[in-house]
């Protein structure tokens, strides 16, 4: 993951861009998103600034934005992963295009260019991203079905268009601000006026166009147990794309103990200049449960494990930056991040670039403890779609800004 950050200007009135350095030092805000590199488009003449602060997880010496191709007049800035990036060369484009580097993210500008706007219905991955066809003079932004990577945009006074991984970088000259939704793209041409409302929504799934719960059959149950099973192993195994050590955060329970044994078993026979053994990390207050069953898993899988103890007092003294990094007041939201901010510091001192983590499947499955409340199965659905539907404000944005708080991506295969 990296941070993304534009201003774009329509050619419909007298706004002009500022100087580049400006953008520069807003850009800069989210550098801890991307420490490795920075990079910056600007054009003045036709009024448009692209920032991109890279963390480099894949083609770590070839993949530096925003990727400019001169050939096709497309400029790129990505903050994400494409995980079906080599099928989409072989399958869909049918090899017409060589990538000029080694990022996953460089698909984009072939299948915009053959398939124009819609093609963002064929990533498969988690990504928010802004696209500049010079030759069209045409701005395309778009982020993924649920939200995982944060993205938000707005207006400045004269009528600029702003977007960002983070508010940070573009609290100060926007008068208005929006968060970007999941599962939508927008259009900007340049030439009139734009608004928030403007976005176009392309991720459109049955649980959203039918809300009804239906019971499925004995046989049906199996069939859909064998289903999830052969998903979940899928989306760990794509996500295990990385040229850079990697780990998982494991607590203990249910979620986070299954994506670190499906990863376990995966690499084990799995060629890497980094071995083939999995570091584990868990957090929590001395003596705490968390710790006790997150051994308990990691001395089952044979894990190198990682146990970090923190104090009331560390939480408590991390809480204003936490803030900062977090963006948010939600009370919930603040509390269990503590924990995963101060483990992701200690992962990053390790080495550590990226970690696979349980996020999302007590939202898909109903795993809270209050769902045993539920009056029926209908009410139980219901609740499961409207806590899928916000995990962007909640917990996505908690595992994100948690630990790219720190330069570290987090991958949540239960969202997949």
């Amino acid at each position: 993951m990296c941070g993304i950050f534009a201003c774009i200007c329509t050619k419909a009135n007298d706004s002009k861009l500022k100087d580049r350095q400006h953008y520069i030092n807003l850009s800069k805000k989210i550098r801890h998103r991307g420490p490795d590199w920075s990079g910056i488009y600007y054009n003045e003449k036709n009024k448009i600034a692209i920032c991109h602060e890279r963390l480099s997880i894949v083609g770590i010496d070839s993949g530096s934005q925003p990727i400019i191709n001169n050939e096709l007049g497309i400029i790129l800035s990505v903050n994400g992963e494409i995980y079906n990036h080599k099928e989409l060369y072989e399958l869909v484009l049918h090899n017409k295009y060589i990538p000029k580097g080694k990022s996953d993210c460089e698909v984009i500008i072939y299948l915009y260019k053959e398939f124009g706007l819609n093609f963002v219905k064929m990533l498969d991955g988690i990504f928010s991203f802004v696209l500049y066809d010079i030759n069209k003079d045409l701005v395309y932004v778009a982020r993924d079905p649920i939200g995982v990577i944060p993205l938000y945009h707005g207006f400045d006074k004269d009528k600029c268009y702003y977007l960002s991984s983070e508010l940070k970088s573009i609290q100060d000259d926007c008068e208005t601000i929006e968060v970007f939704p999941p599962g939508h793209y927008i259009v900007n041409n340049r030439n009139g006026t734009m608004e928030l409302s403007f976005c176009e929504i392309y991720y459109n799934p049955k649980y959203l166009q039918v809300n009804e719960y239906n019971k499925s059959s004995e046989e049906d149950i199996e069939i859909i147990q064998r289903n999830v099973r052969n998903s979940l192993i899928s989306s760990v195994k794509k996500r295990l794309m990385a040229d850079v050590p990697f780990g998982v955060l494991l607590s203990g329970g249910l979620d986070s103990s299954l994506i670190a044994s499906i990863t376990n078993n995966l690499i084990k026979n799995k060629e890497s200049i980094w071995g083939n053994k999995l570091h584990s990390f868990s957090i929590g207050l001395k003596d705490g449960p968390d710790l006790k069953y997150a051994k308990k898993v990691a001395d089952y899988l044979g894990t190198i494990h990682h146990e970090i103890n923190f104090t009331v007092q560390d939480g408590i003294d991390c809480l204003r930056d936490l803030i900062y990094n977090l963006e948010t007041y939600d009370v919930t939201t603040i509390r269990a991040s503590t924990p995963m901010y101060l483990l992701s510091r200690i992962i990053k001192s390790m080495g550590i670039k990226m970690v696979l983590s349980g996020e999302g499947a007590d939202e898909v499955f109903g795993g809270y403890l209050y769902f045993h409340n539920s009056p029926n199965s209908q009410q139980f659905h219901e609740e499961c779609v409207s806590r899928v539907s916000n995990l962007h404000h909640f917990d996505c944005l908690r595992a994100n800004k948690s630990t790219m708080s720190w330069g570290i991506e987090a991958r949540v295969p239960f969202l997949d």
